[in-house]
This record gives structure tokens, sequence and C-alpha cells, in this order.
């Protein structure tokens, strides 16, 4: 996904949105399929039950605006919007995708699943593999950002095309 879509889609959301859920700015994340918006909720929170309060009241009396928004981002943008609250650290989301990716493993690719499956770990291969990408997403964020960037600078050597 180019970075000028996502600034886009981003911009748009933040005139869409009612000025209470911009402060902090939503943190919104784009691929192909889906739109990602977190809102935070401020506020000091003396109890983790006073913070899941907190989060469903949220939920419930949004719910409306929420849909309209998304109805339209969706038309406009061709993606569904899932939703979701930050508090502190946590995240919660209401609504997400889960889509499924096709890949082909090695023997011993589909071992390393199994011994997952094996462990408790996961309930199945597909399972086991979510896992592993999102273990490799937590460590290596470092790596993934400087892949994105060297990408990024492709595709803008790319859109420049020759000198001629």
């Amino acid at each position: 996904m180019g970075d000028a879509a996502t600034t886009a889609i981003e911009a748009w959301f933040n005139q869409h949105l009612p000025d209470e859920w911009r402060t902090p700015a939503p943190e919104v994340t784009v691929d192909d399929d889906e739109i990602l918006v977190l809102i935070s909720l401020e506020g000091e929170f003396d109890s983790a039950a006073a913070e899941k309060t907190a989060v469903k009241e949220f939920r419930e009396t949004t719910r409306e605006q929420r849909i309209r928004i998304a109805t339209e981002a969706q038309a406009t943008f061709h993606r569904k919007v899932s939703w979701g609250v930050r508090t502190g650290t946590t995240g919660r989301l209401f609504t997400h995708l889960s889509i499924p990716a096709m890949t082909r493993l090695r023997i011993r690719e589909r071992k390393v699943l199994d011994t997952l499956v094996g462990a408790g770990v996961a309930r199945s291969r597909s399972e086991a593999l979510a896992w592993c990408v999102r273990e490799v997403g937590k460590h290596m964020d470092e790596w993934l950002a400087e892949l994105d960037e060297a990408l990024e600078k492709v595709a803008e050597v790319r859109d420049k095309g020759p000198a001629g």
C-alpha cells in the first residue's frame, strides 16, 4: 500500500471523525483489505474494571456513528473498516477481519506448525502460522520498518521513470 494512499485515508478519517475522537489523533492502519481505526480513550482509570466499563460505554454509545462513518469510508476506499480503542498501552478491537492467506510449506516448515499444535500453543496449523507471524512482527518491528522504507524508495524511483 502506497504511503500517499495511507495519508489520504488518514486525512479522510481526521475530517470525518468527531472532534472528541481525534484527541489524541486516532491510529489508522491500512492494508489492501482493511482500514483499522483505533481511538484513544483519555482519562485515568483507577482499576481494570473502570477501564473495561469505559471501553464498553464508548463502544455502545458510538455504535451508530461508527457504522455511518464506516459505511461512507467503505464506499470511498473499497476496504472494510474495523474499529477499536486504546486505553493507555492496552488496545481492544471491536471488529476486525481475519483474511485467509494461502501458502505452500515444505515438510520442515509444516513440522514447525505441527510441533506448535502438538505442544498446545495453537489448535491448528492455521492458528500456528498466525502465531508465528505475530511473533515475527513483535520481534522484527525495526527490520520491517526498514524494509517498508526501502519499498517506498523503490516506488519513488519507479514512479520517476527513466531520466530520458
